[in-house]
């Protein structure tokens, strides 16, 4: 056991992606005492860039995390390398969060950047080159596919608006409705306008050559030649610990059908429990790195002004006293 887990700080940071380091950042440059506990499995590992990250455009992940590490260390912050099993109130005030290994860290206060995890349609194929041919966002991924023969796997009433949305990269797109719901009339009628090929049938796999994707197997035993496969992962918030706070993830939304979960919170990442505030993923799944790591400064600046709040009141508190 690491003898940070007996210290207390004045904020622990579960989660170090770009969320948790940014709040870690902004922390530390406020003169605050930050452990940030991470179990080190960001979830866009296996990405070969970051994108639309001002400055860092096309960094891999490993070399982004490793930069706003030292960044943080170079502040005064602290790294735990662990998984939070659980959270709750010290008696003697803020929290106590607890790791898997036993070993316990104390806070005064909590941002919450654990992300999220990508549940994957069961399609052989499928998890093997996420983020490599098996993509999620246009945004992040597009301009890297662009011009390619490029499938979207329909997984929910969203596969439409997902084919409309790749075309702006490629004028070869094929939606494989798969267990997508039929397009209507209407829905039809814009798939043709832009020249959207639609396949039906049930995708049984993914193949390969040379371990890149080559092509989308249906039930039939048609194999649809296909270079990216877009891929709508139900984006699930990774915040089970918190439910010992009374903290549970509640639906997120988009375009009126659900598209994953997340801890519900404020402009600020304040959460329903007070000294708790969340940021990144777990807080918005559709958010970018660079979004992440915003909301992250914008949560750790809350946290100070919660704080400096507090310290005031008991200073004055103290100068009261006879």
């Amino acid at each position: 056991m690491s003898e940070q887990t007996e210290r207390a700080y004045d904020v622990v940071v579960i989660g170090g992606g770009a969320a948790g380091l940014s709040g870690a950042l902004t922390l530390g440059r406020a003169r605050r005492s930050v452990l940030v506990v991470d179990s080190g499995r960001p979830r866009n590992a296996p990405a070969e860039g970051v994108h639309t990250y001002l400055g860092r455009e096309g960094t891999s992940p490993a070399e982004l995390l490793a930069i706003g590490r030292e960044e943080v260390r170079g502040y005064g912050g602290a790294f735990l390398e662990g998984t939070v099993v659980a959270a709750e109130r010290h008696d003697a005030g803020g929290f106590r969060v607890v790791l898997a290994d036993g070993g316990t860290v104390r806070a005064e206060r909590l941002l919450v950047t654990t992300g999220l995890v990508d549940e994957l349609p069961e399609v052989p194929g499928v998890a093997e080159l996420w983020g490599r041919d098996v993509l999620h966002c246009p945004y992040c991924h597009g301009w890297e596919v662009r011009d390619r023969a490029i499938g979207v796997l329909g997984t929910g009433p969203l596969a439409v608006h997902q084919a409309l949305l790749w075309r702006q990269w490629s004028e070869r797109i094929t939606l494989f409705l798969n267990s997508a719901p039929e397009p209507d009339e209407e829905e039809y009628e814009r798939l043709a306008a832009r020249d959207i090929t639609v396949v039906r049938g049930e995708v049984v796999a993914l193949d390969t050559t040379d371990d890149r994707l080559s092509g989308v197997r249906l039930a039939d035993g048609t194999t649809v030649p296909c270079q990216a496969l877009a891929v709508a992962s139900r984006l699930t918030a990774r915040a089970g610990f918190l439910a010992s706070l009374g903290l549970e993830p509640s639906d997120h939304e988009m375009g009126g059908h659900v598209i994953g979960s997340r801890i519900a919170a404020d402009a600020m990442g304040a959460t329903a429990v007070p000294g708790v505030w969340v940021a990144g993923n777990v807080a918005n799944p559709i958010d970018q790195v660079v979004a992440a790591a915003a909301s992250g400064t914008r949560a750790a600046a809350a946290v100070n002004a919660d704080l400096i709040a507090e310290e005031t009141r008991q200073a004055v508190t103290a100068r009261r006293k006879p």
